[in-house]
This record gives structure tokens, sequence and C-alpha cells, in this order.
């Protein structure tokens, strides 16, 4: 007989409570359990995607900077890889996010995920009456009730712990702040979630279940770069800092990466910059954007072609518990069984 997939499987009581917590959260998904995986441009992509759903799991499409045309692709491919639910992730930003949420629902897309600031009403409105559900990101508790009032059918607060662009607030806090008070909808956690003690623990408080990426990202069936996926079996959870803004002049999208060549070079050219703009060599708006365009493509050199120096290592304080790679299904029953066991160590 072979050997079970993962060891030492908690008492059939602890999982069953644990059912019951994400209950909620799971139905809203439509998968076995209420864990969603962050969307990481050039890393939620099909193959990825596919394997979380049918892990159990929800994987999330990062649609990131693709075409309407790229992205249908991209949906059509994952449907041939699952039969499961799976979401697609949007920026409000894209200049065709109309195009984009027509393109999600033209393929059934069931889910459809708003980040990178607030959804304009039309496409909140577009998507719903379309038959996806929407789903919102929430960084304080005023604007998770607008948003709910706006008509988002579920939330995910991200602390500052997570990888690539992040707020200034821990998820520590905005657990506290939010889940006590919004009850009418699933509130999904995320930002430096690697385990499934802290599953748990924010299910207790409340939360609809989690949101996860960097664990992920060394998934067997992730297409990042070997070299990608070494920097974070080696990396610490000190070692994925938040991008430095040298002046509050020329402000800095904060990004949360391991530090490489990259990020000591990106500090240089800051300074330069300045240096050019305070001697009247260029004008503010233009230096700005050379501050701005430097990273340009530096998430693709890193994920895609391996260049771990120059690249960008968007990665979340969570990277630290990435030990090694391993199947999409084994790291979901990991966290699974992580959080039945202290389930049942809590209840005696």
């Amino acid at each position: 007989m072979d050997a079970p997939l993962v060891p030492d499987a908690p008492p059939a009581e602890a999982l069953a409570a644990l059912d019951s917590l994400m209950a909620q959260g799971a139905a809203f998904l439509g998968s076995r359990y209420a864990i969603m995986g962050g969307a990481m441009s050039w890393v939620s992509e099909r193959n990825l995607v596919a394997a979380l759903s049918n892990a159990g799991a929800f994987g999330v499409i990062a649609c990131g900077a693709m075409e309407p045309d790229r992205l249908a692709q991209e949906i059509v491919a994952t449907q041939a890889l699952t039969q499961k639910p799976f979401g697609v992730n949007l920026i409000t930003m894209h200049p065709r996010l109309d195009q984009l949420v027509q393109t999600c629902l033209d393929h059934q897309v069931g889910h459809i995920v708003f980040a990178g600031g607030i959804p304009p009403g039309t496409a909140i409105k577009a998507a719903k009456e379309g038959g996806a559900r929407v789903v919102c990101f929430a960084p304080a508790l005023a604007l998770a009730k607008k948003l709910v009032r706006s008509g988002a059918d579920a939330l995910v607060i991200e602390g500052s712990e997570a990888g690539g662009h992040i707020g200034p607030v821990s998820l520590t806090v905005l657990a506290q702040e939010i889940l006590p008070h919004i009850r009418n909808v699933p509130v999904f956690v995320a930002g430096g979630i690697g385990r499934g003690e802290a599953i748990l623990s924010y299910l207790e408080m409340g939360a609809a279940g989690a949101q996860l990426g960097t664990r992920f990202v060394c998934a067997s069936e992730s297409i990042a770069h070997a070299n990608f996926k070494r920097a974070f079996i080696r990396g610490a959870a000190r070692d994925a800092l938040p991008t430095i803004q040298l002046d509050e002049r020329f402000p800095v999208i904060p990004v949360r990466a391991l530090q490489n060549a990259g990020t000591r070079r990106f500090l240089d050219h800051q300074a330069e910059t300045i240096r050019r703009f305070l001697a009247g060599e260029v004008e503010k708006a233009a230096a700005q954007l050379e501050i701005e365009h430097f990273w340009a493509g530096a998430l693709r050199r890193a994920v895609v072609d391996g260049d771990v120096e120059n690249g960008s290592l968007m990665a979340g304080q969570s990277v630290g518990l990435v030990t090694r790679e391993q199947p999409a299904v084994e790291i979901v029953q990991e966290l699974v069984n992580q959080a039945a066991h202290a389930l049942a160590a809590r209840r005696g």
C-alpha cells in the first residue's frame, strides 16, 4: 500500500471543525478549502492556478498588463487543465478594464478580483450583471464599508507583510480593525501567512478564509525560474523589505521584495536622479518618470529569465517559511493539517 501523501493526519473531528470554520469562504469560492491563491504576475498563470484549484484551493489568474485577447487565451488554457472554479485578478488602472471584465464574463469566469485601487462602479456593475462574484481589496474599515455598499461580494484585507505592492498597515492590525465589523460578506485575510496555524487564528477571529501567494511560488507546478525559486528557498523574513524612498518630493510606491543588486542600484539611481533635478539638468516630472521606470520589466526578468540579481524578487515576509519545492496539493494539505492539528490541540 502506498504511503499517505501527507503523514500524521489530524483527527476527523478537528478536520470537521475546520471545515465548519471555512464553510462560508469555501461556499463563496466553490472550492474544497477557503484558501485563495494570491495573484502574482508571471507566476499565477494557467499551470499554478489550475494546480491550486485541483488541490482544493482556489487559483487566481494574475491578469496584470495582459490585453483582452491574451487574457482570453490564459482563461481557456486554465479551463483545459481544471474543471474546478478559479478567478481572475484585474488591475483597476488597466486602460481596458471594461473589456477585461467582459472577457472574463464571455468565458464564464465566476469570480473577478479587482486589485490596485478602488474599482469604478461601472466595472463592478458589469461584473455582477454578467453573473460573476466581485472581490475587492480593502485597506481600511471605511473603505471596506464603502466597497460593500458599492456591490463587492467579498473582501480581501492584505497586510504590509505581503509581497509586491503593499499598504502601510500590518494584517494583525487590519484584522482587528475590520473583521469584527464586516459580517455581511466574506472577508479573506492576506499578508505574511505561510502556515495553517495562522489561517486558523484568523478564521477564529471571523475571517472567511485566507489568501496566500509567496507560499505557492515554489510549488512544483509554478513556472517560476529555478533561480527565482532558489532565492525564495534561501530567503529569510528579514530579507523581504519594502522599497526605500530617498526624497518625499519623488514618491516611490512601496514594493516588498528580497534584496539584491537591483534594489541597491535603485537607491543609487534615485540619488543620481535627484542630484540631476537639483542641478537643473532635468525637470521634476521627467525625474519622477525616470525613477518609476527603473523597475520596468524587472519582475519578468527575475521570474521568467531567472535574473535574480537585477530583476525584482517580489516576496512576502512569509518567504522564510518556504523551505523546498513541493506539489501544490502537498502544500495545501500541509496548511490544512497544520490548522486542524492546532484546532485539535486547543480543544483538547
